[in-house]
């Protein structure tokens, strides 16, 4: 039998999609209404939490999404991005650059549609629109023909039943490493900030450094755009690059949009990450600078070069100092205020080699270092295994979701 399909707008309450509010962002307020912008959205449908805004308009609330809705990315590189609304992550009103659908439940299950708009099937109708290298915009109309393969409802609802089980494993996975990061950040500033435990005073026998002190820098390597591949392939390395690292600091593991030959990097080893590396933005926006100077740890051997305008510091054991020291002080508020202060600014604003490596820090004696990390380190090492875990887990739900949607595995006969 063929392949049967509806379109999206087909499958709403009201047969159209709506575009959001045209205001500005405000810093964020409990007072005010979550902002929800195209640069909140990650490529795998989650939200980037770290850097939030409010929105303080009169209208408002009339923007306020409902849960069963889903919105789009319209324009520039992250056209196709999308969210799907349940209610779990609080109340957002939607930004004027995303466009609202609202799923009508008893036309289909809602979230077979989170998982369609996941699936290559959908990136490859996205990229339909693409010109060369410049990534087409997608207004509401045509979000609305977006094809949909339609399936049986006992079908989708086996699909989302299997794909649901494994999101919320990744969710609570993320849950326990954003908690075990709170934790050891509060020590860090506790310790190392206010000095808690030493009579909020930095011990005499302490001492005052700079950042190259306990840590080896380099730039990463200036690739030659012709030389990167777009996808990945056999024998390649994952490029290293400043969309890898989260706001407040952290990895993005799907980050990887360029891939470069194993044979071409031969002369290239300085620049092949190890786990426990520290890599930091050195570049960001004038007008937006959400991630200069944070920094993500590397999670595994081997599998990364850095590219150029990433830093990359590697812990040199200095008085018993480890990675995640760096990391912890990298990210904390205080450092970030300093380093971005003697950032150079035009268009972009960039850290140079010498700023960086000439932060200064304070340095415990030995003793101290040596039992912070024997707290903190498990904590790190539990974090980069449950990030680990989730990416295995996102690589087992997006191999299923095409298989789920053919038909290729057949579920009609397990009882929900």
């Amino acid at each position: 039998m063929a392949e049967q399909f509806t379109t999206l707008s087909a499958l709403t309450i009201d047969g159209k999609g709506s575009y959001g509010i045209g205001a500005r962002a405000v810093p964020f307020s409990k007072d005010l209404y979550t902002y929800l912008r195209i640069t909140d959205i990650k490529d795998d449908g989650t939200l980037n939490l770290q850097d939030l805004k409010s929105v303080d308009d009169e209208k408002a609330s009339e923007y306020l999404l409902k849960p069963n809705d889903i919105v789009f990315a319209r324009t520039g590189a992250s056209t196709g991005r999308n969210y799907f609304y349940d209610g779990t992550d609080g109340e957002f009103v939607y930004a004027g650059f995303l466009i609202k659908f609202s799923i009508d439940e008893k036309k289909v299950n809602p979230k077979y549609i989170k998982y369609f708009c996941q699936s290559k099937q959908y990136k490859d109708w996205i990229n339909s629109f693409n010109t060369g290298s410049t990534r087409g915009n997608i207004n509401a109309q045509t979000l609305g023909k977006m094809p949909i393969p339609l399936i049986e409802r006992k079908i989708q609802d086996i699909l989302v039943s299997v794909l649901s089980s494994i999101d919320e494993k990744i969710k609570k996975n993320n849950e326990i490493n954003n908690n075990l990061e709170q934790q050891a950040s509060a020590l860090f500033k506790s310790w190392f900030v206010d000095f808690e435990p030493f009579g909020y005073a930095m011990p005499s026998n302490w001492e005052v450094a700079t950042l190259d002190t306990i840590a080896d820098f380099q730039n990463g390597y200036a690739f030659k755009s012709k030389d990167l591949l777009s996808k990945p392939a056999p024998n390649t390395y994952k490029v290293f690059k400043q969309g890898h690292i989260s706001r407040g600091g952290g990895f993005i593991s799907d980050g990887t949009k360029s891939w470069y030959p194993k044979s071409s990097a031969t002369s290239l080893g300085k620049f092949i990450l190890r786990k426990g590396d520290i890599l930091m933005a050195m570049t960001d926006m004038k007008d937006n600078v959400a991630i200069l100077g944070n920094t993500a740890i590397m999670p595994v051997d081997n599998e990364y070069i850095v590219n150029q305008r990433v830093g990359h510091l590697r812990a040199n054991n200095y008085k018993g100092i480890t990675y995640p020291y760096i990391y912890l002080l990298t990210n904390n508020k205080n450092f970030l205020t300093d380093l971005r202060s003697r950032a150079n600014s035009g268009v972009q604003v960039n850290l140079s080699s010498a700023e960086i490596k000439l932060s200064e820090i304070v340095i415990a004696t030995e003793k101290i270092n040596k039992a912070f990390s024997d707290i903190v380190m498990p904590m790190c090492e539990r974090i980069i295994q449950n990030q680990l875990e989730n990416q295995r887990l996102a690589v087992l739900r997006d191999t299923l979701i095409p298989k789920l949607m053919s038909g290729e595995l057949d579920v009609s006969n397990i009882d929900l």
